[in-house]
């Protein structure tokens, strides 16, 4: 099922077709199940009680010996799942162009991960590790799956295009996922009328992110086409080792696009915040503010459809201010949010979905205007490469957020620290894009300057 959003002009170089262009959009609605109903709400507060369940009277549960409180364990898997995609994320890129199988490799992680997702059905009880190790696969297999997937938009619009199209995709992302979260919320709120246990209801919430993920991933999968020229290999192991190859020629020909890079150092920076506020805020929502799983669906749910909202209108602004000025304005707005936080009072969920009401304003514009901003700045052709090290800032190296939560919860026992720690991401992030010459960057990667930049 293809759900509309207006119709998309591709440029005849393009060879894009609308139902082309609206399929890419169905990824969005596709993977952001994972986003929401995973990562955002459920699993979180989920499996930190698994691991309080194992850990019994103590505080820490012991994988593999080694200690670890037990309220830790979940910001430190999410802090593994995306340190291994460091190692994984540009070589998966490296591969996807040398050849024409990016629809297939897209398939590929997208199935992996929806089918790791659907196995958390089965984390119960004590059995944490089982949890944290399903996650660790299909948190892994999602960014590679996003690496293929934002690969294929300089392809599909015109540069003066790109912004439109790219806050499309995230905007119908955000309402997709918003969709299945609010069916997931009337199953745990009826969940006592209907005699469904509240731990089953949350294990059936996950499986069915891991079905929608799977089921919409079809659509994409049936309409986009692999562009670019053929680079056969004579074995799947020669294609492993051309990829690193391909990666280390990327990465010793990075020089030559400076303001690339520099946009890239500080979307490292300030996507760690985002992506870390994403995932623990429903934890810190129910260890320190003592709101209710229902509260923290619902503020999560006021996200969806704020930022649905919020993506649409970035994405107009960025036509008349340019989109580095707008993710500048945004990064502003995302470091009042973690203020805030710091000093909101528990047990007050008028106040908290205000505050999810900023969170919503923001999000989706800047990150689909930081996607379609980095097109502009990578050479044509290599796409995917570039994407592949652009995903190690939007996933891979967000292990340095949950990792610093992590260890201000360890140190100082208090939720309210470990949020306001992440304050830090967002302005050393603003200092760096202020720096980026756009221009500059879209001219030495060798591409044409659109109107508005």
């Amino acid at each position: 099922m293809v759900v509309p959003i207006g119709d998309v002009p591709a440029p005849p170089d393009h060879r894009a077709s609308r139902r082309e262009v609206r399929s890419w959009y169905l990824y969005d609605w596709a993977c952001s199940a994972f986003s929401t109903t995973v990562v955002a709400v459920f699993l979180g507060p989920y499996l930190t009680t698994v691991a309080e369940n194992a850990a019994g009277a103590g505080p820490n549960v012991h994988p593999l010996g080694i200690p670890v409180r037990a309220g830790s364990f979940f910001p430190y898997v999410l802090s593994l799942s995306v340190a291994l995609q460091v190692l994984v994320l540009p070589v998966v890129g490296a591969i996807a162009d040398r050849g024409r199988r990016k629809k297939l490799l897209l398939g590929v992680f997208a199935y992996v991960g929806s089918f790791a997702t659907m196995g958390l059905y089965f984390v119960r009880g004590e059995r944490y590790l089982l949890g944290g190790g399903l996650f660790v696969v299909a948190n892994l297999a999602f960014g590679a799956a996003l690496v293929v997937y934002n690969a294929f938009l300089p392809a599909l619009a015109h540069p003066d295009e790109r912004d439109r199209v790219s806050s499309r995709g995230w905007a119908l992302g955000y309402l997709g996922g918003g969709l299945l979260l609010a069916a997931n919320l009337g199953l745990y709120s009826l969940r006592d009328r209907l005699g469904v246990p509240e731990g089953t209801a949350v294990r059936v919430s996950l499986l069915s992110a891991g079905l929608w993920w799977a089921l919409f991933t079809l659509v994409p999968l049936r309409h986009l086409t692999d562009r670019g020229p053929e680079q056969p290999t004579s074995e799947g192991r020669a294609g492993l080792a051309g990829g690193f190859r391909q990666l280390r020629t990327t990465l010793s020909e990075g020089r030559r696009y400076p303001q690339t890079l520099l946009f890239l150092g500080a979307y490292l920076l300030f996507n760690d915040g985002i992506q870390s506020v994403i995932a623990l805020s429903a934890t810190f929502g129910d260890k320190e503010l003592g709101l209710g799983t229902t509260t923290l669906i619902v503020a999560i749910l006021v996200v969806q459809i704020v930022a649905f909202g919020g993506a649409l209108l970035l994405g107009r602004l960025a036509a008349v201010y340019g989109a580095k000025r707008v993710i500048l304005v945004s990064l502003v707005v995302w470091a009042l949010v973690v203020g805030v936080a710091y000093v909101l009072p528990a047990e007050r969920p008028v106040e908290f979905f205000a505050l999810a009401t900023g969170i919503g304003l923001v999000l989706g514009g800047t990150q689909a205007l930081s996607r379609s901003l980095f097109s502009q700045l990578i050479p044509a052709g290599r796409e995917a490469e570039y994407f592949g090290l652009y995903e190690v800032s939007e996933r891979g190296t967000s292990w340095l957020g949950p990792a610093l939560f992590g260890v201000a919860l360890q140190v100082t026992g208090s939720y309210r620290i470990a949020i306001l720690s992440l304050i830090v991401f967002f302005v050393a992030g603003f200092v760096l894009l202020a720096r980026v010459d756009v221009r500059r960057a879209i001219v030495e990667a060798g591409n044409e300057v659109p109107v508005r930049i």
